[in-house]
């Protein structure tokens, strides 16, 4: 405990200066347009929250495209509209390109398949909804699913953080009251 808290006094300013740099680093870094790409393309791929990230992205894609759709705005113009609420540039991107080839003709289905940002399930869905005719109605569902898939890795990541607080905080209060009675009975011993 005391190696702990004087490492942290004659390290403090290397260690405040380390850290304040990194925030700032990542500051100036988010406001650039390659900064922002490659934050956002990291996030996604961060292992158990960029799932997450992309579900989240996924559902505001199909919320945000269906309700404009179903309120009469031409196809197109949704799909810039969606591109620029996406929330994640590398998603915005991917809705560029599905853009472009929807503009040259091409269904919604199969350019958002070859786009390799959504999984297959989302551009069968919308190729059903195309087929169909209700495509508002397909992606309102998909929306629908997706919102409650986030629900519950949302729920499962509180409930697994829950266990991991509880132990850290006993290590953290069993290391302070080792740290306060090893000293108490080391001179009870000597004492005795």
């Amino acid at each position: 405990m005391i190696g702990v808290s004087s490492f942290l006094k004659n390290n403090i300013i290397g260690s405040i200066g380390i850290v304040v740099g990194g925030f700032f680093g990542i500051k100036l870094l988010a406001r650039t347009r390659i900064g922002i790409a490659f934050l956002h393309r990291w996030q996604l791929r961060v292992p158990v929250m960029g799932d997450l990230f992309l579900k989240t992205a996924i559902a505001r894609f199909t919320r945000t495209f269906g309700t404009l759709l179903s309120s009469g705005v031409p196809i197109l113009e949704a799909l810039r509209i969606t591109g620029d609420t996406s929330g994640n540039s590398h998603v915005a991107a991917a809705i560029a390109v599905v853009h472009d080839r929807v503009k040259q003709g091409d269904s919604v289905a199969g350019p958002l398949r070859g786009t390799g940002v959504f999984p297959d399930m989302i551009s069968s869905m919308i190729e059903v909804g195309e087929e169909t005719g209700d495509l508002p109605g397909m992606l309102t569902r998909v929306a629908d699913g997706y919102d409650e898939e986030v629900d519950n890795s949302v729920n499962a990541l509180t409930s697994l953080i829950e266990p991991l607080m509880i132990v850290v905080m006993a290590v953290m209060v069993g290391t302070i009251v080792i740290a306060l009675f090893l000293p108490i009975v080391r001179i009870i011993q000597t004492l005795g």
